[in-house]
Formats: C-alpha cells, structure tokens, sequence
C-alpha cells in the first residue's frame, strides 16, 4: 500500500461499515484526513477536490453531514486509483454520491406525473461527489436536490417524493435521506409543469405544508446551518437532543448486531417472512436496528417473567416485581401533585384491586385502558397510603390467557429491551415465527469437538431456550443471564474476540520494523544516566522492553504501575536506547501541564549526553511553534515531547524509533494509529496509571505484550485516607494547617471552576478566597483548565518551588504533577468524582518521605455508588484492587471508554462477571492457532467466516488501542 491516500483506507472501512454502525464511536478523523493530504503529492487534482470539500464535515456533530462527507472521501479514493476493499466500494455505489459535476438537467417527468422506469437521477451515480459551493456560471437545477420526481415548487421548498420502496432507489431511501438531509438546499429555476410555490415558515428552503408526513426533508437539516440565527435555548436543547439520540441509536445498534450472521438464510429482511408487521412494531425495530432475520434471533431479552401460574391481585407482595390479571374498573386522567395531571386506572379481580399509574402520560394511554377490559400487568408493586399500586406497568391484553399453545401465557416469557405500548407483545409473536422457521438454518461456527469438550449447547438451541424457555428452566439464572444458553453466547462473544486479537498479534509479530542494538554496553549507558536505581520491578519491566526491541518486529507494549511507581524511568531508558541508535523518540501526554512536566525531566537526563529535547506545544507564540516542528523534522530535536499537537498533520519526523503514549486512556484510538503512522513501524510504549483488571487487559490489550510496575521507590509512606462530610470541614483545615506549618504544601481540588446556577457545589474561585481567609499566613494559588498556558507554567513553577503553600485547583492535577514536598491532598464534593479519579488525585501527595494526608470532604447526599467508592477509597491504596471495585461498580461498558477502543461490543458477555469464560476463550483461541496458524483447516473455515462477520475491518484498528 503505497499510495499517497492508502492510510485512510483502514479507518474508512471501519467508520462506513455496516452503513455507518460504529460513527458514533471515532473521533478525530480531520486530522487524519489532513496529514493525508499533506501527502498526497501527485494524485489525481480531481480527488483532491473532494478530500478537501469533505475535510470541514468529517467531525461535524450531526450524524448525516460526517456521513456525507465520509461518502465524498470514498469517492475521491476511487477517483485517486488506490485500491478499496469491497465494502468501501459498496459504500461509494449505495451513498448516493452524485456522478458528475451538476448540470441544470430536468428531471424526466412521464404523462402521469412519475419518473420513466429506470430512470437513475445523478446524484445516485458511481462517480464522485462535486463541491456543494454554487457555481454562478450554472443555475442550479432540481437534479442538484436529488429528487427524482416532480419538483413541487420554484423556491426548492416542496416536499420530496416518495419513493418505491421495491424499486433498485426504495431500496436506498435510508441512506440517500442521510445524504439529503447533510445537504443544504438549492433553489429550483421555475417550470411549467410544477405547481406554484407553497408558503413556507420564513426560513430558506422551508417544508412545504403539503409534504406527506414521514418524508424527509432536504430542509430538515439538524445542523446549525439549518435554522439560521438560531440562537434560543429551546433550539439548542433540541438540536443536541437530536445528536445524543442519533448517536445512541448508532451505539445501540453496533452492540446489537455484534454477534448476528451476515450472510445465509438469517441475513435475508424482515419484509420477506410473509407475516404483516404494524406500523409501530415496525418504528420500534427501525429504531433499533432490526432489519433482518438474525436481528430478531439475536435480540435478547433483558429478563423475564414468570407466567406458569399468575398471581391474584392479593397474592402480590409489595417491593416485587409481579404479575397478574384483572378487568379494568375505572380508567382517566386525574389531578396529581403540583397540578400535574397523570394517568390513573384500577383494575381488579375477585380478590382486590391494583392501581395502575403512569405519570407525563399521552391520550393513547386511555384507549388501552378500556373499562370492562380483561388485561395483564407486570411492573413493580409498591404500597401507598391509597393501597397498593404499579408506577408505569406493562400492559398486555389477556384474549389468549387459557391457551395451552399461547407464547404469551402459561410458560416463562421473555421481556425485550425498549418495547413498549404493545409492541412487547407483537415482538414477543415475531421472535416466535423467526425462531420456528429460521433457528435450524443457523450454522454452528464452533467446531464440534471444542463444544464437546467444553460442554457448550448448539448455537440454535442456545437461541430457542434464550426466547422461550422450558418449563423447568432457572428463572435466576435466566435473569442473571447465566443460563447453559447465556454462557453459551458469552463464550462466544468472548472466544471470537480473543481469536481476532490473537490473529492481529500474530500479524504484528510478522511485520518488519527496528532491530535496535541493546548490547550491554548501551543499555548500562542508558540505565546509568539516570539519578536513581531502579527498583526491582523497573529493572525486570528494561529488561523485557529490551527483549521487544531487540527482535525484528514492531514492538507494541504496555506498561502498567500505580501511581507513583516509576513508568517514566522505564520510558527513559527505552527512549535512550533508541536515541543511541540514531532514532528520534516522541513522547505523548493528554495534558499540557504533563507535557511540560516530561520535557523538563527528560531534559535533565537526556542534554547532558548530547540529545536535544524538545516541546511541541499547541500553546506558544506562532514563531516558536513553527521552529519547533520545523526542528523536529530536520531531526535538531531528537526527543520531542508534546500533547495532541504532536498528531497535527505538519508535524513530521525525520526518523521515529519509538512512540511513547503517556496515560493512554486518554487518546482514541485514531489519535494513537495517527502517531505511529508517523515513522516506518516504529516501536510502541504505552503507559498507564490507572490500573486495568485482568479480564480488561485480556479483551482491551490481547494484542499486546503486558508489563506491570508492581513495587514502588523505597522510601514511599502510605497515604492515609479519610472521608469527611461538609460539617466537618473545620477538621480537615486544623490537619491542613497542622502541615503547613510543618513547611509541607496541600492541594485542594474542586469540582468546578466558578459557581454555577444548578449545581451547588463548592468551586475553585470561590474557595480560594475562603481560603485565604482560613490560612492568612499561608501563600494560597489558584490553577484551573481555563487559564492561559504561561499563567499555569507561572502557577505550577511557583508550587514546585515552595513559592505558594497551597494550590487551589481543579482536575487538571489529576496525572502526573510530581511535587514531593506536598503531603495533603483535599478534594471537595468527592462523590462527585470517580475511583479512578480519586486515587490518581490521591497520588498527587506522597511522593516524598513525609507521612501524606487524602481527606475526602462529601456532601450528605450521597448515592449507593458514590458513597460504596469513598468507602473503597478509604480502605485501599492498592491500585489494582480500586481498579476491579470500579469495574464491579461501573460496568465495563464505560470503564476506560472500551466504545473507543476499536473493538466489537459485548452484546451478551460481561467482563466483570465472566472471567472464566474470558480465560478458557482465550486459551481455546490460541490452542486453535498454534495448531493451525493460517486458519487454513477445513474444520476452522466456519471460524474464519464468522470471525470476519463480527469484526469487519476493525482488527485494522484493534492493534492501536
């Protein structure tokens, strides 16, 4: 792949795959787009056009401008001659990319107000999108709309046709109403054909007020440009509403289809099962994703509920969530608290009667409640001064309760996530069809001797006990999803995952990358430079960082340590053996004041052997930052040292050797492809302090060789850790005083910056006022995120040496300020932080001989998680253990941002409860490759072909992370 634009093929296939699935998920695509074109000397001026047009969209917050700007970006890679995997030229060819530069060309139009048969309009053409800006010397015709019927009136603002849904563009509609709605709309020349124009709302290119419902709009666009001097709040509230949704809706669905086939039988539509879907079960499953028949198998239920005998309304027991059926008695609308209205009806049975309660209620909730109705209810039962009740129950009608065969009645039934109104139940009957006419055509990807061996159920009975259950099935365990069935499909999310990592590890190892001489000599220069020993876990982490770097591959390594344990030590000597091989080294941190921080202690050791180090800095005047890069490029600078500035497409490097990431969980996983693309394979170093568990480590970093800091420097007291409520606060200052007076330095940490009007919390420039009140004496400082670069260099050089006592701050100390001399750290409003948080603040102290203090000051309002994570804290310095907690608190969706870590979704398997299954998937994956390295085996071509489904394209970025 040397093709100037070749780098942007594997981040394209991942972003566009499955019609755009994981577009929420990546970030920063601009700046890989433009150091791409720095690059692209002498390609096609005409593929250029398009990079460029596109450059301004790609990281737009609206889900359909990144997309239209990401088929622009395809479509000039084709144009430009690199060569595109299938996928990508299935995206160029569906998104509705126009053909040509537009000309005023009519639409066809027959006698009866249609377009001919066959008729393609241009901007459903191969060939590559135009720029959007006017051409003057062209009047812009109704073909630049991409209608492809009548245009309705003059002034661009008629509605859009609607189009046959079975025709080659019906076919479409999604992805060209994407396209539609990214582009802004264009004037249409009159006509004598077309009606007159319709009033429109005062806005270019309005809805006309004849559209039908449901069509969308070329002038519904959600981007700012849509609504122009669009300034109110409700707008604004609206427009970002809008973006979550979308987002989530892209998130949901990448989670969903995670483990679904892609081909065969099951990836046959929905429309094909010969059974009519209602309109709203068929918004609810567009709104999810569920286009397919494998969709449907693969939707799992979230609990379920046992129908095999329904209580009476008296059996109920309040606190539990129950289920039971009664006739509807009285049913409306009536006065709740503050002049709220909500909804309210009683239903009963021989026994007693339920209320049934639904607050912020709609008019349909009425027609459900007929009077005389005999329905079912499940929700939570809970008592009330007026007896007993259900907040916002499910409803079902109960026509087919005595039914024998019924799948809503006299078995343990399943309950969907994000059905509701009655589509519980239509989803529950489609599940069923699908399940009875397509659950046989599954192909099993597991090969049999490993299910035998393992003792894990057929993937077609696995999916027929999840929907419907047997009778003597573990309701427990079916709601703890770790029936036989669950672990089954955890096994194999998890085993596919551990395969795609250990192929990806396989491929890296057989890349050619830098051989560096780490001879004894070299390595003891290296070690000698710096003014301490090494402790034994440092020196076992050089060695294995040595054994990397000196084998022909790439190395890709990470290294884990508590806070304080010493990873820059390690990072120093693998940057000097590099550096004593002629490379260059970068080194990487999320913040400017750790960048700083790195320079300045990488400059002591690293000048007086003869290297030079270097900033590259986002902050500085233009002068120094052009001299800067222009001097890393030349190589003047052989260690450059920088934030996010150093991933800019004009910085470049004359030879990179090593890449060295600092806290890595800050970056994307685009931002870390972006830096190692800058050099000929160079070596990887990735450092954290925030401690990741086992099974994390296994599923985030399987590709990568771990190394773990487990010992720190001698000398090191352990902190002590209390909580304080906001009552007690005057304890906290007598032990801050107490300090100080001792000529040791505190942090104070706030949640916020300035006051705020809804949140009552303490912030930074008000409590170094008080401060300065509480300790007169005392050179109190203030450091927040929004002050200037010079103004916080100027701050922190004054803490550093002993020209303030205490530093009011926010988070922007979290990682890597090192001041030993610092023995208290206090953080205000703590449950508003998370564990993580909390012990990275906590190691901002103890760096110094001196017994160190971490008080906690926590508001009395307090969640179970908050108040369980200052509990930890209190009990626990040990890095690795806050980290397991958190994990058990939080989940792993959202511990370390695993959405951008480039890897498929866990739909089923969950990391913190399925460790064993993590374990033995792993070690079955790797047993299979070292048997069969090339999968190549007829026993594992099913394994191939499933593993290419669920990962499509994103083993490309799965190395990064």
């Amino acid at each position: 792949m040397n093709h100037p634009l070749a780098s942007l093929v594997g981040p394209l296939r991942y972003v566009c795959q499955r019609d755009f699935a994981m577009l929420a998920t990546v970030k920063s695509l601009r700046p890989v787009l433009e150091r791409a074109l720095a690059g692209a000397s002498g390609v096609d001026a005409r593929a250029l056009d398009h990079l460029r047009a596109a450059l301004p969209d790609v990281d737009h917050a609206m889900p359909e401008r990144r997309k239209a700007a990401l088929r622009r970006v395809v479509a000039g890679l084709k144009v430009s001659g690199v060569e595109l995997p299938a996928e990508l030229h299935g995206v160029t060819m569906e998104g509705a990319v126009p053909a040509r530069p537009l000309t005023p060309q009519a639409v066809p139009v027959t006698s009866g107000g249609t377009t001919p048969p066959g008729y393609v309009p241009p901007w459903k053409s191969a060939e590559p999108l135009p720029s959007s800006r006017p051409r003057p010397e062209a009047p812009r015709g109704p073909a630049s709309r991409g209608a492809s019927a009548p245009v309705r009136g003059s002034g661009g603002a008629g509605p859009l046709p609607r189009m046959s849904p079975d025709g080659p563009q019906g076919r479409q509609a999604g992805m060209d109403s994407d396209l539609l709605a990214a582009r802004p709309p264009r004037m249409a020349p009159p006509r004598a054909n077309v009606a007159a124009p319709q009033p429109s709302d005062g806005r270019q290119g309005a809805p006309s007020s004849r559209a039908k419902p449901g069509l969308r709009q070329a002038a519904l666009d959600t981007g700012p440009e849509a609504v122009p001097g669009a300034k109110t709040r409700k707008e604004k509230a609206q427009r970002k509403k809008k973006r979550a949704v979308a987002a989530e809706a892209s998130r949901s669905e990448a989670k969903l289809l995670s483990i679904a086939p892609r081909s065969g039988p099951l990836s046959s539509p929905l429309k094909t099962l010969g059974k009519r879907l209602g309109p709203r079960l068929v918004s609810a499953l567009d709104k999810k994703g569920l286009r397919r028949m494998g969709d449907i198998l693969f939707m799992l239920p979230r609990c379920y509920e046992d129908r095999r005998r329904l209580r009476t309304i008296a059996e109920l027991e309040p606190g539990e969530r129950g289920v039971t059926v009664g006739i509807v008695k009285v049913a409306d609308f009536v006065a709740g608290r503050q002049g709220r209205r909500m909804f309210r009806a009683v239903v009963g049975d021989r026994s007693g009667s339920i209320a049934a309660t639904y607050f912020n209620a709609g008019p349909w909730l009425k027609s459900r409640f007929t009077v005389g109705t005999r329905l079912v209810l499940s929700g939570e039962v809970r008592a009330t001064m007026t007896g007993r009740e259900m907040a916002h129950p499910e409803i079902e009608p109960a026509e087919d309760l005595d039914s024998t065969t019924s799948v809503h009645f006299n078995r343990i039934v399943p309950v969907y996530p994000g059905f509701e109104r009655g589509e519980q139940r239509s989803f529950r009957e489609l599940t069923s069809r699908v399940g009875e006419q397509y659950a046989h055509e599954l192909e099993d990807p597991l090969p049999a001797d490993l299910r035998r061996r393992l003792d894990l159920m057929g993937l077609p009975d696995a999916l027929r006990f999840i929907h419907f259950p047997p009778g003597d099935a573990d309701l427990e365990a079916l709601d703890a999803h770790q029936s036989p069935a669950h672990r089954r499909l955890a096994f194999d999310e998890l085993f596919f995952l551990q395969l795609g990592m250990a192929l990806k590890r396989q491929g890296v190892k057989a890349e050619v990358g830098i051989s560096f001489d780490v001879s004894e000599p070299r390595l003891a220069k290296a070690r000698d430079a710096l003014p301490f020993q090494l402790t034994g876990a440092q020196a076992r982490v050089v060695e294995e960082l040595c054994w990397d770097m000196a084998r022909p591959e790439p190395m890709n390594r990470l290294v884990q340590g508590d806070v304080g344990s010493g990873k820059t030590a390690v990072a120093m000597v693998s940057a000097l053996i590099a550096l004593q091989a002629g490379y260059q080294v970068a080194v990487m941190a999320p913040t400017e004041i750790l960048a700083e921080q790195h320079e300045r202690n990488f400059r002591k050791v690293m000048e007086p052997l003869g290297y030079r180090v270097g900033l590259v800095s986002a902050a500085g005047t233009a002068k120094a930052k052009r001299q800067a890069r222009e001097a890393v490029a030349r190589g003047e600078i052989q260690l450059a040292v920088g934030t996010h500035a150093l991933l800019q497409a004009d910085v470049s490097f004359e030879r990179l050797g090593l890449a060295v990431i600092d806290e890595q969980h800050r970056f994307g996983v685009l931002q870390r492809h972006t830096l190692m693309s800058k050099g000929p394979k160079p070596d990887v170093l990735v450092m954290t302090a925030t401690p990741i568990p086992r099974t994390l480590a296994m599923t985030l970093y399987g590709d990568l060789d771990l190394s773990v800091i487990d010992q720190l420097p001698p000398g090191r007291t352990p902190i002590q850790t209390r909580v304080f409520n906001d009552k007690q606060r005057a304890l906290v200052y007598e032990s801050v005083g107490a300090q100080l007076v001792k000529g040791h330095q505190a942090y104070v940490v706030y949640p916020l910056v300035e006051e705020s009007e809804k949140l009552d919390l303490e912030d930074a420039t008000r409590g170094v006022e008080k401060l300065r009140k509480v300790f007169p004496d005392a050179k109190v400082g203030l450091l927040h995120g929004r002050m200037k670069a010079e103004e916080k260099d100027s701050v922190m050089e004054d803490f550093r040496e002993k020209r303030l006592d205490l530093l009011v701050c926010t988070t922007v100390v979290e990682v890597g300020v090192d001041v030993p001399n610092a023995s208290v750290m206090v953080v205000e409003s703590a449950e508003r932080f998370g564990l993580s948080q909390l012990h990275q603040l906590r190691g901002r102290v103890g760096r110094g001989a001196a017994a160190s203090f971490c008080h906690l000051v926590a508001g009395s309002a307090r969640s179970w998680e908050s108040a369980e994570r200052l509990t930890v804290m209190e009990q626990s310095s040990d890095g690795f253990v806050i980290a397991e907690k958190d994990l058990e608190i939080r989940g792993p969706g959202e511990f370390l941002g695993t959405r951008q870590s480039g890897l498929p979704e866990l739909a089923v398997a969950n990391l913190a409860r399925d460790g064993d299954l993590l374990s033995m998937a792993q070690s079955e994956a790797r047993r299979i490759l070292e048997k069969d390295p090339d999968m190549k085996a007829k026993e594992n071509q099913g394994l191939v072909k499933a593993l290419e489904e669920r990962w499509e394209g994103r083993l490309a970025l799965a190395r990064v992370g």
